[in-house]
């Protein structure tokens, strides 16, 4: 997926840059799988007293809502289950700046996570491997424990740690309900939407389909953020209202094809971000080059790894990448029949 949607490059190494990645930051971990808190001995005792609070809290969690169990309840929705690591990060967070502001009560304080956001942002600049880290990580580690602890902080306004301890039992459906907390609160109604398996890359030779599964708020500000700036990743990320992605994975050459479908806020959001997509789609294969089809609502060109259609109707944008160059008008018509 990383590849496909070019967060990294095609001869990354995940693996090892995960481990550095990770254990340049680490504190403090607890492992459910093997129930042991680990405190690292170099933070100061002040500071190994809250990333205890942390990990304390994390080893409570697995107690009472069985962690592992938790996290991997949404193994075919990558936006869900950043929403459930936003809950037991967030959750975590919250006990720690808890300890850290006693005797006050975090819940009567004005909100925190925009300072916290900053204050984040700021420390991890003393990591060289986070540093220059794809943006994609960079904002995909912050946000568990930035949101987290804002959605967290909201829900302790409203009922104490008694309704914090419900939201395992119930837990947000998407990282939309952490930018956004009243969605979650308030009870209100998430959007839906399908996206059936094209028949053009179904039956296509050499294609092979690799994963179903959902970019979420999180994964499009992200992409809009890497591609784009940090402005258009809020604004325009902000009007995320359901999608769903089919990535293929082509043999020779050795490349990859995306069908995706997503819904917006309103027909001009959408519109917005069929924009946008086509400046990423141009910044991934500088040869694209369009046809006659293409116009406001709909663009049809080729690159080097094969046909791209991309289209905004109403308030949905879809688009296919990576496609055979003889499946590209079954493709355009198969998106378009699409019902709403």
């Amino acid at each position: 997926m990383l590849k496909a949607f070019g967060f990294v490059s095609s001869d990354f190494n995940l693996e090892k840059f995960l481990v550095d990645f990770y254990t340049e930051q680490a504190a403090g971990f607890y492992d459910p799988a093997h129930k042991i808190m680990y405190i690292a001995d170099w933070p100061s005792p002040e500071m190994q007293a809250l990333v205890l609070a942390h990990e304390l809290t994390h080893a409570l969690q697995d107690q009472n809502f069985d962690l592992e169990k938790f996290m991997d309840a949404e193994k075919q929705n990558d936006d869900a289950t950043a929403a459930r690591q936003a809950v037991a990060e967030g959750h975590a967070m919250a006990a720690m700046l808890q300890k850290m502001v006693e005797p006050a009560d975090l819940a009567t304080l004005p909100a925190l996570e925009p300072m916290m956001s900053g204050l984040a942002s700021q420390q991890m600049q003393q990591y060289p491997v986070f540093t220059s880290a794809p943006y994609f990580f960079r904002f995909q580690a912050l946000f568990p424990y930035s949101e987290g602890m804002g959605f967290m902080q909201k829900g302790l306004a409203l009922g104490g740690w008694k309704r914090l301890n419900a939201v395992f039992l119930h837990p947000p459906e998407t990282t939309k309900e952490f930018f956004e907390p009243a969605i979650y609160f308030d009870l209100q109604t998430l959007a839906k939407i399908s996206l059936p398996r094209p028949p053009a890359l179904e039956s296509a030779p050499g294609y092979k389909r690799l994963s179903e599964n959902t970019l979420g708020e999180l994964g499009y500000r992200a992409l809009l953020g890497q591609f784009i700036s940090d402005d258009e990743a809020k604004s325009a990320g902000s009007r995320w209202l359901a999608d769903r992605y089919i990535l293929y994975e082509r043999s020779r050459p050795a490349a990859y094809a995306i069908v995706a479908r997503s819904r917006w806020s309103s027909p001009e959001a959408a519109l917005q971000i069929f924009r946008d997509y086509h400046t990423i789609l141009t910044r991934k294969y500088p040869e694209l080059a369009p046809d006659k089809q293409s116009g406001e609502d709909l663009f049809v060109g080729t690159a080097a790894n094969g046909g791209v259609v991309l289209m905004r109707r109403g308030d949905q944008c879809l688009w296919a990448e990576g496609l055979p160059k003889e499946q590209i008008e079954a493709m355009l018509a198969w998106l378009k029949s699409l019902p709403d």
